[in-house]
């Protein structure tokens, strides 16, 4: 039995993989990789294996296919792993699964893939002389060859050229499609935290402006794709980490539930319609976008492995959908917006980073995954979460105790209220963290949870009653 390794035995491509992990240690090797190429693909997979590293433990095996390989081997069958990925990968991954007696790769000179696999498998085998387990178009060089096919997560259309050149064996099919698997990938869910870039014309008290009601939505929109495509290069940067904690592992990306290749193009696409969103709105919106996205790169390449500078940078990033907001209605945002927004979403960015402490001391762990922070330093972190939480409840009423609020509300004594209903959610926020119950991200958290919602539809009854009273 040979079995292929890129897509078959695991749902992912080392290839695509190995380029990630190169760029991700250092982006320059973007204008190295053409030359490597330009010498053929086994020098570029060779130029990669020197210098790219991969935990096999973690990549997203096919595993009810390989349920079935550890039973054939258990059988006395003997299997052999043969791959167009590098030879020295292909040894890892053999090695950890204890399953192969033989190993084929691509090594220096030769790209073992398509036909040169094929003239390989035949001269050790012969014709007929296996069968052959794979997943894509170069795998029907192979087939007609083998003694049966086993078709494994068929690329489209595959399947049934297979069917068409060799005596199909058997279909192993563990692969989720479709749009919700997108959405899932782009997290639609998050888009939440852009409703954020309606809050300016809130509080400027604009709903009545039908303009700048149409600038929101877009802003809104431009946003969240953007948002999403960020997310998705995030998530291709993360894989190992996302691989190693128990719910980011279910990520499509981190699954090999969706290929790479596939969300470079849809990172591409959500990218250039979020732009050309924002132009409708204004060039001065299309400038806010751009920064929001060269600084969450910057936090996905780079930042996000520094502590606290990350829990900070996301706590401006929520800062800046405020503002950009108020760029879309073209309206100044207020130095007490400003200020409450900083310190409540470090804060909040706080309870996310402690929360996932929390669940590495449930698990045993010392330490994250990808990033500088110890379960040791939960206390320090948690202290300082909650400081910042207070620090917003204070700019809040300031502001409440200050002239600007008596030029939009008939009655500012009702805001007093707010203080103490934030004081017991921020309160309320840090609880569930430190017991180990806050299993999203805050703000997604918050839409869930109950008591969140009443302490949102009282605050805005607050808001209603201080304005129209």
């Amino acid at each position: 039995m040979v079995v292929d390794l890129d897509g078959t035995l695991i749902k992912t491509d080392l290839l695509v993989e190995s380029v990630v992990r190169l760029l991700r240690g250092n982006p320059l090797y973007i204008f190295l990789l053409p030359f490597w190429l330009l010498k053929g693909k086994a020098a570029l997979k060779c130029e990669l294996a020197r210098r790219v590293s991969l935990d096999v433990g973690l990549l997203p095996f096919n595993e009810p296919f390989l349920a079935w390989l550890r039973a054939q081997h258990g059988a006395g069958r003997m299997l052999v792993l043969a791959t167009a990925s590098h030879r020295d990968l292909a040894d890892a991954v053999a090695a950890h699964l204890g399953i192969f007696t033989l190993v084929l790769g691509t090594e220096p000179g030769m790209n073992l893939g398509g036909r040169r696999k094929k003239e390989m498998l035949v001269e050790r085998f012969g014709s007929r002389g296996f069968d052959y387990a794979g997943n894509a178009a170069p795998d029907l060089h192979i087939w007609p060859d083998a003694r049966h096919a086993i078709v494994v997560n068929p690329d489209r259309g595959v399947e049934r050229k297979a069917r068409q050149c060799a005596a199909v064996e058997q279909v192993h099919v563990d692969r989720k499609t479709g749009i919700a698997l997108v959405a899932r990938a782009i997290r639609v869910h998050q888009w939440l935290k852009n409703l954020l870039v309606f809050v300016p014309l809130l509080a400027a008290h604009a709903w009545n402006d039908g303009a700048a009601v149409m600038h929101s939505l877009l802003a809104f929109v431009a946003f969240s794709m953007s948002a999403s495509a960020i997310y998705l290069v995030n998530d291709a940067l993360d894989l190992d980490s996302d691989r190693a904690h128990p719910r980011k592992k279910k990520r499509p990306l981190a699954a090999g539930d969706l290929a790479l290749t596939h969300a470079a193009v849809i990172t591409a696409v959500l990218l250039a319609a979020s732009i050309a969103m924002a132009a409708t709105v204004s060039p001065a919106f299309v400038g806010m976008l751009l920064v929001y996205v060269a600084t969450t790169s910057a936090y996905s390449l780079w930042l996000k492995r520094y502590v606290l500078i990350d829990v900070m940078l996301l706590g401006a990033l929520y800062t800046l959908r405020v503002i950009a907001g108020a760029v879309a209605v073209a309206v100044m945002p207020s130095f007490w917006l400003i200020a409450f927004s900083m310190f409540l979403f470090t804060s909040l960015a706080l309870v996310k980073r402690c929360a996932e402490l929390k669940s590495l001391e449930l698990e045993n762990k010392p330490a994250a995954k990808g990033r500088d922070y110890r379960v040791a330093d939960f206390g320090q972190l948690s202290s300082f979460g909650a400081a910042a939480g207070n620090g917003a409840i204070v700019v809040l009423a300031f502001y409440i105790n200050s002239p600007d609020v008596k030029e939009h509300y008939s009655n500012p004594a009702v805001l007093w209220l707010l203080c103490p209903l934030l004081m017991y959610w921020i309160g309320r926020m840090w609880i569930k963290a430190g017991r180990g119950e806050m299993h999203d991200d805050p703000i997604v958290y918050s839409v869930k949870d109950r008591a969140s919602q009443v302490i949102g539809l009282l605050s805005v009854l607050l808001v209603c009653a201080a304005t129209l009273f």
